[in-house]
């Protein structure tokens, strides 16, 4: 029993140490990792190469294919060219997986030293993160030793030696049993080289291996769908692809199996034997259906269809779930998904005007219904925020962490607001058949252009963090509130005209400009984290002002008084 307990907590610490360094590579080299792949894609076999070369360094698969599958979802790589990428990444991983068979046991601790003196003193910083991924590399090799220690001591055991002359080779079952366990370790290299220690232990037949690395092929492709299963349909074809390739090429390399005990295994040891069959078959994979890859390419698209933009309005669209574990990629979907709100805010702001025009009440219900959108947005790209871990963002990605925040929050009271003048439009406008006068129209119409033109340049000002634009922003929000003033006054000198008009909606009038003011400095604010970075703001717009002399308190004056 004691054995045993061993023998799993080796393969935790196994498929932990592999944790640890696709999420430390991920966290040091994300942003690179990602500006390789989307160089490399101008034809599938330089694809393939990035793919081989990212997955032996992020030692995950399923990693390369997250972020491969976002560049689909933004219409960056084309999925025939992404499918080769998971063609290349298979046999990246297949190499990793012949380096760590080889017995690198005297490594170990130099790694593990090397990384937590790393890790300790600076776990936020740069060297910190790597002294991570050494931390998992050094997990990797001494998991490996103690699961060969374990397998050892279990097979001189007379019962296991019965249970494993029992066992007879049945191929499908194999590939099911690896493909799950593929699914329950997150890692199909994990399972790969449990697989090679067992076999080259004897605690498993070689023939038994080789099955179960081919299930562990087709458990990472069934893998990537699992974990993209809420994603787009586009970041979902790459997958699918994928595991449709891995699939078929399970089926097609069963019958080779025999070959490859009959003519290799004699000439090579357990070990040898099955992490080179993993990697020949991965290289065969590549080979033989880098040429078929448009053709699956157009038959998945067929098979799941892009739905209708109209449909998908209402919904967070760009919050991949997939790229939490690429911050750098993370923070971009929340900030597409941060303009994607912002265009659910102008349709509310071109809409009310309308209103105000032409009493088009159910115009008014579609638009503050939409104000709902707005909240719910809100509310899915600051959970998604939340999710994002801190301590892997760097200076930059953390001030875009709140830059995206604050924006969405003013975009969320943008949105109320709009709803609060639709409900006072329709109660003391439309409904009690009140008109504004042309001279009232005109000022409302020319505020709001206004507003339309600074959203615009507030979504450009986030979009790209321009100081200049950021500066004019701020300078559209004086002129405006000296317009919104001017046109409070004209407003009430129409009143002492005593156009009945302007009588009947004067307080309604009033209070339309004043949220359009307000609106507009909601709008202005996302300038401020932009120059406030660059150090462009003074710190109050305040003027000194000069001390004034104090006038005797009543106890002061009646002390002089009565001394």
């Amino acid at each position: 029993m004691k054995h045993l307990l061993n023998l799993l907590a080796a393969v935790a610490l196994l498929v932990w140490g592999t944790y640890l360094v696709r999420t430390g590579i991920l966290r040091v080299f994300g942003a690179n990792i990602r500006r390789v792949l989307a160089r490399s894609m101008g034809s599938r076999p330089t694809a393939a190469l990035a793919g081989t070369g990212v997955t032996a360094l992020v030692q995950s698969s399923t990693a390369t294919g997250l972020i491969v599958a976002s560049f689909v979802g933004q219409g960056l790589v084309t999925l025939p060219n992404a499918l080769a990428v998971m063609l290349g990444a298979d046999v990246g991983s297949s190499l990793v997986a012949v380096l760590f068979s080889l017995d690198l046991s005297w490594l170990s601790p130099l790694l593990i030293f090397v990384g937590v003196v790393l890790f300790l003193p600076r776990q936020d910083s740069q060297a910190g993160r790597i002294g991570r991924v050494l931390i998992g590399l050094g997990l990797m090799l001494l998991a490996l030793r103690l699961v060969a220690e374990s397998t050892a001591v279990m097979v001189q055991s007379e019962a296991v030696r019965t249970l494993l002359g029992s066992l007879s080779s049945d191929i499908l079952l194999e590939i099911t049993v690896g493909a799950l366990l593929a699914i329950a370790a997150y890692s199909s290299l994990a399972i790969v080289l449990l697989t090679a220690t067992l076999a080259a232990s004897g605690v498993i037949p070689v023939d038994v291996a080789l099955g179960l690395v081919l299930g562990a092929n087709i458990g990472s492709g069934l893998l990537g769908v699992l974990v993209m299963a809420r994603s787009s349909f586009e970041v979902r074809h790459v997958p699918v692809g994928n595991l449709a390739f891995k699939t078929l090429g399970a089926l097609l390399a069963i019958p080779f199996v025999g070959l490859w005990l009959r003519w290799v295994q004699p000439h090579l040891d357990g070990a040898a034997t099955v992490v080179l069959f993993h990697l020949a078959f991965n290289l065969a994979m590549a080979i033989v259906f880098m040429g078929f890859t448009p053709a699956l390419a157009r038959r998945i698209e067929a098979w799941m269809p892009k739905p209708d933009p109209s449909l998908i309005a209402g919904r967070p669209y760009h919050l991949d779930p997939t790229a939490l574990s690429t911050p750098s990629l993370a923070i971009s979907c929340a900030a597409r998904e941060a303009l994607h709100q912002a265009d659910v805010v102008e349709t509310m702001m071109r809409g009310m005007l309308r209103v105000i025009e032409t009493n088009d009440l159910r115009l008014a219900g579609e638009l503050r219904r939409m104000d709902d959108t707005v909240d719910q947005l809100y509310s899915a790209i600051k959970y998604y925020l939340t999710q994002i871990s801190r301590e892997a963002l760097g200076d930059a990605e953390s001030r875009r962490w709140t830059d995206i925040i604050s924006f969405t929050i003013n975009m969320e009271q943008i949105g109320d607001i709009i709803e609060r003048v639709l409900i006072d439009v329709e109660d003391r406008k439309i409904k009690q058949g009140r008109s504004f006068s042309d001279a009232g129209v005109g000022e409302i119409r020319e505020l709001h252009a206004r507003l339309v033109d600074n959203l615009r340049l507030g979504m450009s000002v986030f979009l790209n963090g321009s100081v200049r634009d950021a500066q004019k922003l701020l300078e559209e929000k004086a002129r405006f509130r000296d317009l919104e003033r001017a046109y409070a006054s004209t407003h009430l000198g129409r009143l002492t005209e005593k156009t009945m008009q302007s009588i009947e909606t004067s307080s309604l009038h009033l209070d339309l400009i004043s949220d359009m003011k307000r609106i507009n400095s909601h709008i202005c604010s996302i300038a401020y984290p932009i120059l406030d970075s660059v150090g462009a703001l003074a710190p109050s717009r305040l003027k000194p002002v000069p001390p004034q002399e104090s006038k005797p308190t009543l106890t002061e004056r009646t002390a002089q008084q009565n001394p």
